[in-house]
């Protein structure tokens, strides 16, 4: 998120704690600050994994897919959904640990 738009994120939240800011429009700013969805080749889905030190079978069973897909992702025969990219770059910006 750029600079700019994070100053304005954490100003709308002080708006929104005092209630100068209604829960609807802070949902709306919440989502217009959410970071965009990069376009993630097989080489960045394995630099993920094993920056993280798992294989590709924990990984899977990580975000709930099949091995299958995980090998597939990192050999460029499939490419993630939605989702499966912002659970990965959220990963890839955190950690594992983010998942709890």
């Amino acid at each position: 998120m750029s600079e700019i738009l994070n100053i304005a994120h954490e100003m709308g939240k002080d708006l929104f704690r005092v209630g100068a800011m209604d829960e609807i429009t802070m949902r709306k700013l919440d989502a217009l600050c959410l970071p965009q969805m990069r376009s993630l080749q097989p080489d960045d889905i394995r630099r993920i994994r094993t920056a993280n030190h798992v294989s590709q079978a924990v990984f899977a069973a990580i975000l709930g897919i099949g091995k299958t897909t995980v090998q597939q992702w990192e050999q460029g025969q499939k490419k993630p959904s939605g989702p499966a990219r912002r659970l990965l770059d959220l990963i890839d910006r955190k950690g594992l640990v983010a998942l709890g």
